[in-house]
């Protein structure tokens, strides 16, 4: 979205328009409703950017839910918000924290101050473009002046009268639709300058879950903490101040639908030594995994790494976690292809789930050859134990 678009969008009739059209991402609605518009004699501006916003309200509902219906998006600004269903979780630890009033420094289209505001707190939002900070401000108009929006430089906002800061550091190039990945020494407001504002005040900085942990800040009062959602890692955020859990180093917090759990520790934990295969196979969310709290999970299965290096634990408990994906082993295939192909017929199966760590193998390309067929359905993990490939045949475990 162009400033032409934006200002055509953010009239009267701009608005009435776009709340008369139907959320959608169907292609075929989308070139149907540009032509209807246009033949009504609106702007190609208008017509531009209603329809771009209805396409993106149809693509938002997964994120904002039902918030999703009247907020105003760009394309990059949706890709890259935080989920509701976590905001939510940053915005219940700020008031956990007494905090009153917060600086969301990089609010993109408001998803966080959203979430903010939400449970009570007063928000400063700013972001650097001024189209977005505009969108933004659309969307956190309903909190009145409880919530205040500018256009400014991260590092230019005067943070008087502020109790904490949430820094989400720019990790694309700046646009409003295709954007692409950039270097760390590259980050919008830059790290050393976020990092060193988080030791000064309390503050959330969210980063992408890959990010290198020998770069992160340390100390008494830092919590690290991953994030997953439906079996996706979605996020890390370095927590300060008051912000950060006594005793809490690492956390790895794990959402699925309406549930949350949570594992936490002072610092990575040690592993559990390496078992031969079990009567179950565990998989440990990339939360846990990235968290390096394997060990704990481990533990409280009374299970082992299946090899040295690999995120698949064995054992034999009949037990699982909200922290793994569980599978009962059937038995060990032949991991050739072939071979592989022919005992999955011999045992009808037609549906298979591939999972695969520490082999490199595109699960794709192999279901191709398999040539499945028949009325059963199991999962295949493959992975690699003493220098050789493992095909191990499983059937999920229902979660805990």
């Amino acid at each position: 979205m162009d400033s032409a678009e934006l200002d055509a969008l953010l009239t009267r009739d701009g608005l009435a328009l776009l709340e008369s059209l139907e959320a959608t991402d169907s292609a075929d609605d989308v070139a149907r409703t540009v032509s209807r518009l246009r033949a009504a004699g609106h702007s190609p501006d208008l017509v531009s950017a209603v329809v771009g916003q209805a396409r993106l309200r149809g693509r938002a509902a997964g994120k904002f839910g039902e918030f999703a219906s009247r907020m105003l998006f760009t394309r990059a600004g949706l890709e890259q918000a935080t989920r509701m269903s976590v905001s939510a979780h940053h915005a219940h630890r700020m008031r956990g924290a007494a905090i009153g009033r917060v600086a969301d420094l990089g609010c993109g289209i408001g998803g966080d101050s959203l979430a903010f505001a939400a449970v009570g707190l007063r928000v400063l939002a700013v972001d650097a473009d001024p189209v977005t900070a505009a969108l933004a401000a659309y969307n956190l108009a309903p909190f009145g002046s409880d919530v205040e929006v500018r256009s400014a430089l991260a590092q230019d906002v005067d943070l008087e009268g502020v109790d904490a800061v949430w820094l989400d550091p720019a990790r694309r190039t700046a646009g409003h639709s295709e954007t692409a990945r950039i270097a760390v020494s590259d980050y919008s407001p830059p790290l050393d300058w976020v990092f060193a504002l988080a030791a000064q005040m309390p503050a959330g900085v969210k980063l992408g879950p890959g990010h290198d942990r020998d770069a992160l800040p340390v100390g008494d009062d830092v919590e690290t903490q991953w994030i997953s959602v439906d079996g996706s890692t979605v996020e890390l955020v370095v927590w300060t101040g008051s912000l950060a859990r006594p005793g809490v180093g690492r956390s790895a917090l794990v959402l699925r639908g309406d549930a949350a759990h949570e594992l936490t520790a002072p610092a990575d934990a040690p592993d559990e030594p390496v078992r031969e295969l079990g009567a179950y196979v565990h998989e440990p969310e990339g939360a846990v995994i990235r968290a390096r709290l394997v060990g704990e999970v481990a533990r409280a299965l009374d299970a082992g790494p299946i090899a040295p290096g690999i995120a698949y634990l064995t054992g034999d408990a009949a037990t699982t976690s909200p922290f793994v994906s569980s599978f009962r082993v059937r038995e060990v295939l032949p991991a050739d292809p072939k071979l592989l192909a022919k005992a999955l017929r011999a045992r009808g199966i037609g549906t298979l789930e591939i999972k695969k760590r520490g082999v490199d193998i595109d699960p794709a390309a192999l279901r191709k050859r398999l040539a499945l067929k028949g009325p059963e359905s199991a999962t295949l993990l493959l992975t690699r134990v003493s220098g050789k490939r493992l095909a191990i045949l499983a059937d999920r475990v229902p979660r805990a």
